[in-house]
This record gives structure tokens, sequence and C-alpha cells, in this order.
């Protein structure tokens, strides 16, 4: 913990290319899991932007899961092809800690109404469960109102929270509350997140860092240098240019 009261919890993580068992599968492919060696987390929120394959939540992944934070996958269906290293980066990751490893917790919104549905089942047995998040079932709430309740309670406390694109299951209106919760609880509270996200919203925290996933090796740029800060602007300001464009 800083003097300024920020939680910074997790001090980098380093990748180990020498250790990968192969380059021909996913994510041991990718040039960039190959020259973006170490990543820094020196800010309560570290966002990680790029498009999609690029690898940045397959990152996040992998650095959750080597900080010993779960995640929670819901029932695993057959595969037509399997992937034997999918989930395998997380062994070639080495993590340095600033106090430490603490606990946490791992987002994605595809899982969340699973995890709601066993909250449920655990409150059956204990109604004080539901004290931890929100005071009430999440099922009986709208998803947007759920998650809310869900942030608002899980992120008062201290630990390491990953976030997969949360933003795709919140209304504008919603990021803007999430937003308030990642400046209130990152910059004066004891939570430290890392988010991999595509809203031009969420990025716009203040002082967050972000990465982009679109350079190889893995670059920090500004705010109003990302590919969404600036086609969502261009867009307001010119969508005209852009209408019928992409069906013709």
């Amino acid at each position: 913990m800083t003097n300024s009261g920020m939680a910074l919890h997790l001090h980098k993580a380093q990748l180990h290319p020498e250790k990968y068992p192969t380059r021909e599968y996913y994510p041991f492919n990718l040039d960039i899991f190959h020259q973006a060696l170490s990543v820094s987390f020196d800010s309560p929120v570290t966002f990680f932007v790029g498009e999609n394959g690029t690898g940045k939540s397959t990152l996040l992944r992998a650095i959750c899961k080597k900080a010993g934070v779960h995640i929670w996958e819901g029932v695993e269906r057959p595969r037509f092809h399997n992937n034997p290293y999918e989930d395998a980066l997380y062994q070639m990751i080495d993590l340095t800690w600033r106090d430490g490893p603490v606990s946490g917790s791992f987002f994605a919104s595809h899982l969340f109404h699973s995890f709601a549905e066993l909250l449920d089942e655990w409150a059956a047995a204990d109604p004080g469960q539901f004290r931890y998040f929100g005071g009430g079932s999440l099922l009986t709430q709208s998803h947007g109102q759920s998650l809310l309740s869900y942030f608002r309670s899980r992120y008062r406390i201290k630990g390491l929270y990953f976030m997969d694109e949360p933003e795709t299951a919140l209304s504008p209106r919603s990021q803007l509350d999430l937003l308030a919760i990642l400046e209130q609880t990152g910059q004066k509270g004891p939570a430290q997140f890392v988010v991999a996200t595509h809203s031009p919203i969420l990025l716009a925290c203040p002082g967050a860092k972000i990465l982009s996933f679109d350079q190889t090796p893995v670059q920090q740029i500004r705010y109003e240098d990302t590919e969404h800060f600036k086609i969502y602007k261009d867009f307001l300001e010119n969508r005209a240019k852009y209408l019928g464009k992409r069906a013709s």
C-alpha cells in the first residue's frame, strides 16, 4: 500500500518464453507472448486493450490463475477440437507481490448468472451469505442491477480483482456507475484491478494504466491514443461517413 492509500498488491508479471512447450498452438503461437516478457502493475487500475485475438484476455486469465484466484467456468462441454495448451500459459509466469499475495475474484459477464444461481443455493442453507453481495438475491434484480450490487459489495474488500470485458452486460449509464466504483475503490480503497475492456467509458478512469496489445511488445498508451477513444469520437462527430459504409 502506498502512502496515498492506493492498493497496490501485484507488482509484476514475468513471462518465460524459454519454458513454452510449443509454438504451434494458441496462446504460445502469438508473437506478443514472446516479446512482451514483463508487465508491471504500478496503478490501482490497469487496463488491457486491443483487438480480439491479441491475447489480452488470455494473459488476464493466466495472471489470475497464477495469483490463485478461482475462475468459475460453469459446465465444461465437449469440443470438436481440443487444444492441450489453451490454459497452460499461467505455468510460464512468475508474479512479484508488494506485500505478499492477496485473495480476489474473477468476473466475466457470461459466467455471472451461473454464479448468481450458485449463491442462491448457498443462501438456502445460510441466508447470511447475501450480506456479502448486496444484501439480497442477485436473481431478483435486473441483470445490470445485480452486477452493480455485486461490484459495490465485493470490491470494498481488500484484494486483487480481475475483470474480462465487464461492459458487455452493462448499459452506458451502468458503465459510468462501474467507472465510479473503479475510481473510488482503486484510488481510495483496498482493491487493485486488472481489466480487459473495449469500453472507452471505463478506460477514462483517472490515474489508470492502459496497456495496448495492438503493438508488439505490449505498450502503455494514453487514453486519447486508444483506438476505442478515436473511433467512438470520430463516429459521434462524423457518423454520416460511417452509415451504409459497412454494408456496401
